[in-house]
């Protein structure tokens, strides 16, 4: 069985719980999926299946060899293809089995992975979160980085000092969101924390890996003290 999804950010809300407490939420429009290319252990080494979205309209330019891709699959292109590992057990899934937002129900845990947004050149109180110095009148060090190295020896930089540079646009890892709503109809999935990318950006759905339950606000019962 496929446990991940493809799909895309279609921005943020917030959900109210039965006593009042507000959730941060994502929407994500997932599925449907189709599995372009199955890989088997005794071929390739390990087991994981290649799926790719479904959208409308499809793309209209394929290179040659995707085209020939999709052809042997029996399966109209698509524009985000990502190949998702299976366990050992996973040998029902063949070519052309459809993955649907089903495959995840609500109070489960997944891990989402996105393209986050990109930034472009940023400074370093930007792009590592410095404090910087004192703001009062006669300091000359509001925004200056610091000492970055000693004059007499290493009489260098050393590689790894934080510093100004390219920031964003790097593949993120969202561990442990909570699904809050499965909208099967619309094939949306809500899940309680907010995702990488900006909105339409593509993401990964898939099971938790390590899931853990977090704190999510008593029920109404549960904050009434007994007498």
């Amino acid at each position: 069985m496929v446990n991940a999804i493809l799909g895309k950010k279609l921005g943020m809300t917030q959900i109210f719980g039965e006593n009042g407490d507000v959730f941060p939420a994502t929407v994500l429009k997932v599925g449907p999926c189709i599995v372009i290319q199955r890989k088997t252990t005794a071929k390739d080494g390990y087991e994981a299946a290649q799926m790719g979205l479904v959208e409308l309209p499809p793309p209209k330019r394929v290179n040659k060899p995707l085209e020939g891709h999709f052809k042997h699959a029996d399966a109209n292109p698509v524009r985000f293809l990502r190949e998702v590992r299976l366990g050992t057990d996973a040998g029902e899934v063949k070519v052309g089995d459809k993955v649907l937002v089903d495959v995840f129900s609500v109070n489960d845990f997944v891990d989402v992975t996105g393209i986050s947004k990109g930034r472009g050149f940023a400074g370093f109180h930007k792009r590592h979160h410095f404090g910087g110095g004192g703001g009062a009148h006669g300091s000359m060090f509001h925004r200056a980085p610091g000492s970055i190295g000693a004059s007499a020896f290493p009489s260098r930089v050393l590689k790894g000092m934080r510093a100004a540079g390219h920031m964003g646009h790097a593949r993120v890892t969202i561990r442990n969101l909570r699904v809050i709503q499965v909208l099967a109809d619309e094939n949306a999935l809500l899940v309680e924390g907010s995702v990488p990318g900006p909105m339409g950006g593509y993401v990964v759905v898939h099971k938790a890996k390590a899931p853990h339950k977090r704190h999510t606000g008593p029920k109404p019962e549960e904050g009434k003290k007994k007498k």
